[in-house]
């Protein structure tokens, strides 16, 4: 492991878990899935109260000035919980767009809002099947968008958006208040993302940067998604794993807790090999921020931390038995989230290409 956290940041580990498991519920998440639009207002106005959205985003804006690892603690025992909301993470993408190549007026602008929660920043990179196109269809020209980006997470709340389109033939990174554009709510198996598809219809947009750079820079605002994603499936991951410990040691069959039949509890132990090769992995990764290394653990990070949650809420489910797909139970709001979190800011497919290019770029 790269470091040990040091006692601020174990101050944060254990803050957020006591207000997250203080004021989030079972109880509210459930019917966020019946009703398209909706998100956890009361995790919204947590994150904004324990100052979440301000971690990352420097002083001069009203940010605190942290980093990766101090939002991955954050987006771990967000994780945990059932986070009703996304923001925590696009607002982290859009921040951490305008502060690296914005220029003053846009940080004036929309860095205080982001800081203060007062604003929702999404990321909208992915047409078709592509997260991250090379000639994007979504088209700027002379400071204006005109095109759609589907599927965007948040787009149906968000206030601005950073997009990767194309002008002049080549890749642009553009930011884009979203006032007016047109937003479609997606009907999804885990409606509190607010996904929505965008269409922009000579919306003003102000260039960030321009040329084959974009494509990078888009990469590694993915990449720096990514760590915190992973941090948050880590968070998933290791609550089922707890929750289907202490199921096998209280249900009991043939006179005994299933926990002792060795199919039950070899695939516990190897979830709590899974969960802890994830932590480590995103551990890792938060700290290669600004390091030539940094994409490549990025999606190292990224594919330990989705098998971990995908394979634990799947084999929570199954440790339950017949109980553990009721709508009473809850598992299943974890199987929808290890499925959203698993094709946000990228699927599978995508970072083992990152990576396997990553290394070989490395090796050559």
């Amino acid at each position: 492991m790269s470091l040990l956290y040091d006692e601020g940041q174990q101050a944060i580990a254990t803050e957020s878990r006591r207000a997250l498991e203080a004021r989030m519920s079972l109880e509210a998440q459930l019917p966020l899935l019946e009703r398209q639009g909706a998100y956890d207002e009361g995790f919204w106005t947590l994150a904004r109260e324990q100052g979440w959205t301000a971690l990352t985003l420097g002083e001069e804006h009203g940010g605190i000035g942290l980093g990766l690892i101090e939002l991955g603690l954050v987006a771990l025992q967000a994780g945990r919980s059932l986070s009703g909301a996304p923001f925590v993470t696009t607002s982290f993408g859009a921040g951490s767009a305008l502060a690296a190549y914005g220029d003053d007026r846009l940080g004036q602008t929309w860095l205080g809002r982001l800081a203060a929660g007062d604003a929702i920043g999404a990321v909208a990179f992915a047409e078709g099947q592509s997260p991250l196109p090379s000639q994007p269809k979504v088209v700027l020209t002379n400071g204006r968008l005109t095109g759609r980006k589907p599927g965007v997470t948040a787009g149906l709340q968000a206030d601005i958006a950073i997009v990767l389109a194309t002008q002049d033939g080549q890749p642009v990174l553009a930011a884009a208040p979203l006032d007016g554009v047109r937003r479609e709510a997606l009907q999804t198996f885990d409606n509190g993302r607010g996904t929505a598809d965008l269409t922009f219809s000579d919306t003003p947009a102000d260039v960030l940067v321009a040329g084959p750079a974009a494509v990078d820079a888009a990469l590694r605002l993915l990449a720096e998604q990514a760590v915190v994603v992973a941090h948050e499936q880590t968070g998933g991951a290791e609550v089922l794993m707890e929750i289907a410990r202490d199921y096998a040691n209280t249900r009991r069959a043939f006179g005994q807790p299933i926990g002792a039949f060795q199919s039950v509890k070899h695939r516990i132990a190897e979830l709590y090999a899974l969960v802890e090769l994830a932590r480590a992995s995103a551990l890792h990764a938060a700290t290669r921020v600004g390091q030539p290394d940094f994409i490549a653990a990025a999606a190292a990070a990224r594919l330990s931390a989705t098998e971990a949650y995908d394979t634990a809420a799947r084999d929570c489910i199954q440790v339950h038995g017949g109980i553990g797909v009721t709508w009473e139970a809850g598992l299943h709001l974890h199987m929808r989230r290890a499925r959203s979190l698993a094709n946000e800011q990228g699927n599978m497919i995508f970072w083992e290409d990152v990576l396997v290019s990553q290394l070989e770029r490395q090796a050559a």
